[in-house]
């Protein structure tokens, strides 16, 4: 199957503005005719509903949550970037796409990139006037500090709770729409599957979570917005309900998946304390503007923090990467972190952490001062570990936090099965090989306000789309599958939970396809992980009935989906031999450690098709041509 993105040609500045107006519309009076299935409420999903019904559409939204409010997007804390250029510091659309282009490491579609650079500019006007409390200076103009892989001020934020303010924007334009009676909103509704008619997606299945009740919900198209995957390794900074079951759903009725082992390892998380933890939490990227990493410059360091002089402290990042220090981009700043502990330098009991410094940030400019930029995430912090990051540095590790892979989409936003749109995280469109810090607010909100509405429209005006109702036979085929699902699941009565297999899983994951991968270690993980599954499914066991609010039982059909999907990761990370990004293959670094690409091999988007649960997939190429930027090895020093 040859892959076909659909982006326009012409200027890059234009192709945009000239799809848009290429694109078929809906008259206006007619968008009330078509349904549209939104699943997830975080803010590429609760932006793109209230949009589409904003502009006339019958809307359905579906979340597992008890409320839109719950969505992971909430946990974003540092900022969300746009190229508005307020600091008067060299910024602009082009910059920001260079910059995301080469933090990507260059395997992300030009197009795409520079499409999200100009939408930036749009979202914040939009946010502003809905209220978000986005920092001000003292002039009372919008304030901007800096992120990794960037030289400019360009990251609007709302002190260390950007994604929860942007969240409450979303929520209040998606309940106005609700009140209006064109958002059907269903909370409490865990997708399960997806409902094709000849080969298009017209619906969704989905288990009520209170009731157990399992239905069919039909539309004219389908719009995933369900998140990432990183819980893959068990251990990450995602929601605990964060997985991948929807995506992974849609994979299997057709819709490729897309470089499935890019995700990004956060170089400033809590470290892992215990083997009972569940769930690691992030520090901000934001910090960075102010603190100083550091580790210890001779090995068997017993003193305290606070007694080591400078010249006993190795800022590594400052020495090794001049011009960014510590900015530099996440991947490169994660995998500097690991080095100097895998050498023996790591700081805390671990030895697995280092330093996160404010005591030069506070003599410059007074605890005042940084306490009202990051005041509350010092508290989360000191919350966490009883250590009061005013007086002692902060311990950080980097930890699993986002996935740049999901499903493949063209420049329309929409999946290789017809009608089926995914946006947000859920997909792997704009970032490449590696995301910028403050950039994912931006994708979400950039095809949930401004890109789908649009293209969506251009979809639905070109087909001819029959009604279908609940009791058409592929929604009940569909019920059907779900229901025998659940009661295989309800089935097992083995000896060990379903918590402690996803342990073994999200372990060997981390072990074989997470910093760091090399072949040996990627085909041990494709050995071992149909073990894995196969113990889940002899020797898991899952308490509860349907009927009820069952936790395990939701989390065994994560678990489940996970076990499957963790083959097509490993699978995809050993057919691309080069490095690139987030994706290190230690065979293909320099002798310092720093990524080497093969473009002239692997200049193109992996997207894989499903054959079955236990067989190799099938691999399909877009290839990436790069018009506008010239491929360059990607240095920061």
């Amino acid at each position: 199957m040859k892959l076909d993105s659909k982006t326009p040609g012409g200027p890059l500045e234009q192709k945009w503005d000239k799809h848009r107006f290429d694109l078929k519309m809906v008259n206006p009076a007619n968008k009330r005719k078509f349904s549209i299935i939104v699943v997830g409420t975080g803010l590429a999903g609760g932006s793109a509903a209230a949009t589409l019904a904003e502009l006339g559409y019958n809307v359905k939204v579906f979340t597992y949550h008890d409320s839109p409010r719950r969505a992971h997007s909430i946990a974003a804390q540092g900022g969300i970037n746009a190229a508005k250029n307020y600091q008067n510091d060299g910024d602009s659309i082009w910059r920001l796409f260079f910059d995301t282009i080469k933090g990507g490491d260059y395997r992300a579609r030009e197009g795409n990139v520079y499409r999200l650079a100009q939408v930036s500019v749009n979202i914040i006007d939009q946010c502003v006037a809905q209220g978000v409390p986005f920092a001000r200076d003292y002039g009372g103009l919008l304030a901007n500090r800096s992120f990794g892989g960037a030289q400019v001020s360009r990251t609007f934020y709302a002190r260390g709770q950007t994604g929860q303010q942007l969240l409450l924007g979303a929520y209040g334009a998606l309940m106005r729409q609700v009140a209006a009676g064109k958002v059907e909103l269903h909370t409490r509704k865990d997708m399960l599957d997806l409902v094709l008619v000849d080969g298009v997606a017209r619906g969704i299945v989905v288990r009520d979570l209170i009731t157990g009740e399992v239905e069919a919900h039909t539309a004219d198209a389908v719009v995933l917005a369900t998140g990432g995957y990183a819980r893959v390794y068990y251990l990450s900074t995602m929601a605990m309900a964060s997985n991948v079951t929807a995506i992974w759903q849609a994979h299997k009725k057709g819709a490729f998946f897309a470089n499935a082992s890019w995700g990004q390892i956060h170089p400033t998380c809590i470290p892992r304390h215990g083997d009972r933890q569940s769930k690691l939490t992030l520090m901000s990227e934001s910090l960075r503007n102010d603190g100083r990493i550091w580790a210890y410059k001779n090995k068997g360091e017993t003193r305290p923090p606070g007694q080591i002089p400078d010249e006993d402290r190795d800022y590594y990042l400052e020495r090794i990467y001049p011009s960014f220090g510590n900015l530099a981009p996440r991947d490169v700043s994660s995998r500097a972190a690991k080095r100097v502990c895998d050498d023996g330098f790591g700081v805390g009991s671990t030895g697995h952490a280092v330093y996160l410094d404010f005591r030069d940030a506070i003599a410059r400019d007074g605890r005042d001062v940084i306490d009202s930029k990051y005041g509350n995430l010092f508290q989360m912090y000191h919350e966490i570990t009883d250590e009061d990051p005013y007086q002692v540095p902060m311990r950080i590790y980097p930890a699993p936090h986002y996935t740049m892979g999901g499903l493949w989409v063209d420049y329309n936003l929409m999946s290789t099965v017809p009608g089926l749109f995914v946006i947000g995280e859920a997909n792997y469109s704009d970032h490449g090989a590696n995301r910028l810090g403050a950039s994912a607010l931006m994708q979400g909100l950039a095809g949930g306000y401004f890109i789908l509405p649009y293209t969506i429209g251009g979809y639905l005006s070109g087909e001819k789309l029959p009604k279908i109702a609940a009791d058409h036979d592929a929604c009940r085929g569909a019920v059907s599958g779900v229901k025998d699902r659940i009661n295989r699941l309800l089935s097992l009565n083995g000896s060990r939970t379903v918590e402690e297999i996803h342990k073994d899983l999200g372990l060997l994951m981390w072990e074989k396809c997470g910093m760091s991968r090399n072949e040996e270690g990627l085909r041990e993980a494709l050995r071992r992980i149909p073990e894995i599954r196969e113990e889940f499914w002899q020797d898991a066991k899952v308490v509860g009935r349907n009927e009820d609010l069952n936790q395990v039982l939701e989390n065994a059909d994560r678990v489940a989906a996970y076990l499957e999907f963790a083959e097509l990761m490993v699978q995809d990370a050993l057919q691309r031999t080069e490095s690139c990004g987030c994706h290190l293959r230690e065979e293909s670094q320099t002798p310092d450690g720093e990524a080497v690409r093969k473009d002239d091999e692997y200049a193109f988007v992996s997207a894989w098709e499903f054959q079955g649960v236990g067989k190799e997939p099938a691999l399909h190429k877009e290839n990436l041509d790069f018009e506008f930027v010239s491929l360059s090895t990607r240095s920061y020093k």
